[in-house]
């Protein structure tokens, strides 16, 4: 079984574990993964190529164009690499209407192989040509789809597809790098952590705002980059709580350390117009390292939480405040919710789980299983 994978979110370290965990779990699966030497964030910056699980497949540089644009990103040499590895399965981490997926298919059709695209779009986007008619041709062409949530696999059959469809996370946790401290940490000072990109609609400033009517010692830490970091840093001015807060960049490769640090996660998404949040990684991530976590009722939150964290309307200062101030004068609560979201990241999230429906929607795809028992690879 030979796959080639073309993942622009793979040149992120702690991705790559899902990849050693395939050809791990595949020992007839012969695995290229093409990513690009940088890809450019417009909230994050440069994201350059993190070599850290590179075990049992190939992790192979390959040229992009418009690093950084979302729909007209392509690889130049996207053809000649198809034409060199001959695989049997094209996996196109891509969204439909993004010029890198119709490339990828319309060279994998020309060499026979198979195709599916990758989607965590949840919101019934219309796009203009020519980005709509590359979506159409997308959703008429493609072997399979792989949707990181059941409100993206809703969109997209809303939309139209009416080819195989499976809910698979795009990436999941390693329970050995995310894992608890190996004791309680001894502190009086409650420290809450964000971690995400600082734009608006991930909800800092909300945050902050709840913050402000928190009284106690307690401490934020901020771990990420993006436009809105000025602003956030004259809010907490503003609000005389810039002494409780702190900033912080952090590669991949260090989130276990950061999130051994909190006593919370907070993840305070908000909804727009062309944007809600699709699952929200680091809430998996957090919950694996025994950390509970405070989420808004964005998009995907409620249902990658479940009732193993708290959940507040988006938005909301007041019950903002009050979930951080209950987990702050609760610890016994917080020790709970620690373990049984630990639990629920062992039981859902972890990169073998992933790795395992994944290699069981190629092997469907490919014809090597034929009994429609036992995976969550459907059709309308």
């Amino acid at each position: 079984m030979r796959v080639l994978m073309i993942s622009k979110a793979c040149v992120v370290g702690t991705y790559q574990r899902k990849l050693e965990e395939m050809a791990r779990q595949a020992p007839d699966l012969t695995l290229c993964v093409l990513v690009p030497p940088v890809w450019r964030d417009a909230a994050r910056g440069a994201l350059r190529l993190e070599r850290a699980h590179v075990r049992g497949y190939e992790l192979r540089v390959t040229p992009i164009r418009f690093s950084g644009n979302f729909h007209l990103h392509h690889y130049p040499r996207l053809g000649r690499e198809l034409r060199d590895f001959q695989p049997d399965l094209v996996h196109i981490d891509e969204e439909p209407y993004n010029l890198a997926t119709w490339q990828a298919l319309w060279h994998a059709r020309r060499i026979g192989a198979r195709a599916l695209f990758f989607t965590w779009q949840n919101i019934a986007r219309r796009y203009p040509p020519p980005f709509s008619w590359g979506e159409r041709w997308v959703l008429r062409q493609a072997d399979c789809a792989i949707a990181g949530t059941q409100g993206a696999a809703e969109v997209w059959r809303a939309k139209g597809y009416r080819g195989p469809l499976a809910v698979i996370p795009q990436f999941g946790v390693d329970p050995d790098l995310f894992a608890p401290l190996p004791a309680p940490r001894s502190s009086d000072e409650f420290v809450i952590g964000f971690a995400g990109r600082l734009v608006e609609e991930k909800g800092g400033a909300w945050l902050l705002e709840a913050l402000a009517g928190l009284d106690g010692r307690w401490r934020l830490i901020i771990a990420g980059e993006g436009p809105q970091r000025p602003a956030l840093i004259a809010q907490a001015e503003r609000l005389g709580i810039a002494g409780q807060v702190t900033f912080e960049t952090r590669a991949s490769t260090e989130m276990p350390a950061f999130y051994r640090q909190l006593d919370a996660l907070a993840v305070p998404s908000l909804t727009r117009p062309n944007w809600k949040e699709q699952f929200g990684r680091v809430i998996v991530e957090a919950m694996a390292c025994g950390v509970p976590v405070v989420g808004s009722s964005s998009g995907a939150i409620p249902d990658v939480i479940g009732e193993d964290g708290l959940i507040v309307p988006e938005g909301d200062v007041q019950a903002l405040t009050a979930a951080l101030r209950r987990l702050m004068t609760a610890p016994d609560l917080r020790r709970e919710l620690g373990q049984r979201g630990r639990a629920r990241a062992l039981a859902r999230y972890t990169q073998a789980q992933v790795a395992a429906q994944t290699l069981t929607v190629y092997r469907r795809v490919l014809g090597q299983i034929t009994d429609p028992e036992g995976d969550r690879l459907s059709a309308p």
